[in-house]
């Protein structure tokens, strides 16, 4: 969905509020495949995800690590650059053609400051992200691979036809084998 069509399903906005909105984002489209950005970078700005797949990932000893997966209708900042000014240290890339409306944080606060729905909405969301975040880790402390699986299949029901198995099985926490062992017993 388009950003402002999707602003409007969950706040209410003046034409002039949506017109200085859309006019403060621009837009880009992605291959697949693209990087986005690298694990340790310094970007400063927001994306909305309008069409596409985004995964979140970082590298450990050596491994490229799926650490989330974003779809349409979802914001992404590079958290620990944009509040902290350090490295944040996952990386994105687009898993299918992907277009984004992008802003710099430092534009969006303008407008959350002059929009008293934007940002009070801004607040929700970056609220519904501690809870996935917090949800996902949860789940790997205290859920079977087989339940995360499942758990991501509600979450993200076409999953298995957007993303290679490889990085779906790094976001679960397992590996290919035993994601294929999972997915056979279903």
């Amino acid at each position: 969905m388009e950003l402002i069509p999707y602003l409007l399903t969950h706040i209410k906005l003046t034409p002039a509020e949506c017109e200085a909105i859309d006019n403060a984002f621009a837009t880009e489209t992605f291959a697949k495949g693209t990087i986005l950005s690298r694990p340790d970078n310094h970007s400063k700005n927001v994306h909305f995800i309008e069409q596409g797949l985004i995964r979140v990932f970082y590298y450990f000893d050596g491994k490229d690590i799926t650490h989330y997966f974003f779809d349409e209708n979802n914001f992404t900042v590079s958290f620990e650059s944009v509040f902290f000014d350090r490295p944040h240290p996952y990386g994105e890339q687009a898993l299918e053609e992907t277009t984004l409306r992008i802003i710099p944080y430092s534009k969006l606060d303008a407008l959350c400051n002059s929009i008293p729905a934007f940002k009070d909405y801004r607040l929700k969301v970056s609220l519904q992200v501690i809870s996935m975040l917090s949800d996902k880790m949860i789940s790997l402390q205290f859920q079977s691979a087989e339940q995360r699986y499942k758990n991501l299949l509600n979450k993200f029901p076409g999953i298995l036809l957007r993303a290679p198995l490889g990085h779906i099985a790094s976001y679960l926490g397992i590996t290919q084998q035993t994601l294929s062992v999972i997915r056979a017993g279903r």
